[in-house]
């Protein structure tokens, strides 16, 4: 595809009387891995659900790959925010990657492929391949509920890969992790990007995990967003431009970056797991 995979064009959805995303321009090139930063209530989920078309624009244009918002032509697969599934949830995570597959015929996938059909075997080969690509099979046959955080996440990105998505929309997928797991997975979303040319969009309060995959930031405030490399739009220039109040931005000696004089500094670029940076 030659268009870019996003393109905002002075966007403005209101939610409300409230605007949520205020005249937001920006274009992420496809096959890139951009993050979308910011505080909580600065629009974060609120653009990727209007990419999704689940939230209507009062002005301006959206498209991805060239299309508009919600077009089936376009395989795009969004990864909403989640904490925790229930440590009794029975479906065994095999089942929750076949979501990905028929769920949206079904309701909940069918408790058997008949694999004497082509389809059928085609359709189990694909689950099996994007459970191996996750690193997952060691644990696929098991209930969803007696996974750690990091398992379930990883097939939770083997359900949205499943149907060959173009685009990823990823609500904080590192959220619930401890430090191990989101390098590993930052890492394993990185690997599925590349290996399969998709773009990737992930919203995330922490850039430190996905810093040395990025392509590009987004960074929002009060529904403002500025777009660029992470070394332009992560620093106290632009961070203070965009807040209007000063902000700091340091770099500490094992390269992280942490913002002081944020309205929210603990939950932006800061372990939200009690380790300091």
């Amino acid at each position: 595809m030659n268009a870019p995979a996003i393109e905002l064009g002075n966007v403005y959805v209101r939610i409300g009387d409230r605007n949520t995303l205020c005249d937001v321009d920006l274009t992420v090139e496809a096959g890139e891995f951009v993050a979308v930063l910011g505080p909580n209530g600065a629009g974060k989920t609120t653009l990727l659900k209007a990419i999704l078309g689940l939230l209507p624009i009062a002005e301006g244009r959206i498209s991805a790959f060239g299309r508009p918002p919600g077009d089936n032509e376009t395989r795009v697969a969004y990864l909403p925010q989640r904490r925790s599934f229930e440590a009794g949830l029975r479906i065994r995570g095999i089942d929750l990657v076949r979501l990905g597959l028929d769920g949206h015929r079904w309701g909940f996938p069918l408790p058997f492929f008949d694999r004497r059909t082509a389809g059928g075997r085609a359709s189990w080969k694909r689950i099996c391949d994007v459970i191996e690509q996750v690193g997952a099979t060691a644990y696929a046959e098991r209930p969803i509920g007696e996974m750690s955080g990091g398992e379930q996440q990883r097939l939770l990105i083997a359900q949205a890969l499943v149907h060959r998505p173009s685009l990823l929309l990823l609500d904080e997928p590192l959220d619930s992790l401890d430090l191990p797991n989101q390098a590993a997975v930052a890492a394993l979303i990185d690997d599925v990007r590349r290996e399969n040319n998709i773009t990737v969009l992930l919203v995330a309060h922490d850039v430190n995990p996905i810093l040395p995959y990025l392509d590009r930031v987004i960074y929002m405030a009060g529904g403002h967003a500025v777009s660029g490399s992470p070394e332009d739009v992560i620093s106290s220039e632009t961070l203070s431009r965009l807040y209007d109040t000063p902000i700091e931005v340091l770099r500490a000696a094992d390269g992280r970056l942490v913002v002081v004089g944020h309205p929210e500094p603990p939950a932006v670029h800061s372990d939200r797991h009690g380790h300091a940076h």
